[in-house]
């Protein structure tokens, strides 16, 4: 199962981001609590850590925290060396693109190949710009 994140205005979707699986947005959280927080989950980045990750919704406040948060998580991960994919999706999409990591940070995309910061970063800027919340689909 895949993990969606959207921002809708009344009926229309604004935006979306396939991010993949839960696991693989997990694997995300993961790098920010080691790269970011010094292995405190939620102390630097709470608003992305302390949320379920199967449901409901970050509200269009929450998403300003969001902001500040991506940027602390962009600079960490950008300092780390990249690794493994942990999908098998990532390797597929990652060749057929010709994607090469150079860092950490680069190692996280959406499935079509796009950074997954820079998608992430404009769904919160969406949200705030419509005051309207990013829900987890």
């Amino acid at each position: 199962m895949g993990l969606y994140l959207c921002v809708f205005d009344g009926e229309d979707e604004i935006e979306g981001v396939e991010v993949g699986s839960y696991a693989d947005f997990n694997f995300l959280r993961d790098a920010v609590v080691a790269a970011a927080e010094d292995g405190k989950r939620g102390s630097r980045c709470p608003t992305l850590l302390n949320h379920h990750d199967s449901d409901g919704e970050w509200s269009h406040e929450e998403a300003a925290h969001l902001l500040r948060e991506f940027d602390l998580i962009e600079a960490a991960l950008r300092e780390k060396p990249p690794v493994d994919y942990n999908s098998p999706w990532k390797k597929k999409v990652a060749t057929k693109l010709g994607l090469s990591p150079k860092n950490f940070l680069e190692c996280f995309f959406d499935v079509d190949g796009e950074p997954l910061l820079d998608r992430l970063r404009s769904l919160a800027e969406k949200s705030i710009q419509k005051e309207v919340p990013i829900i987890f689909q």
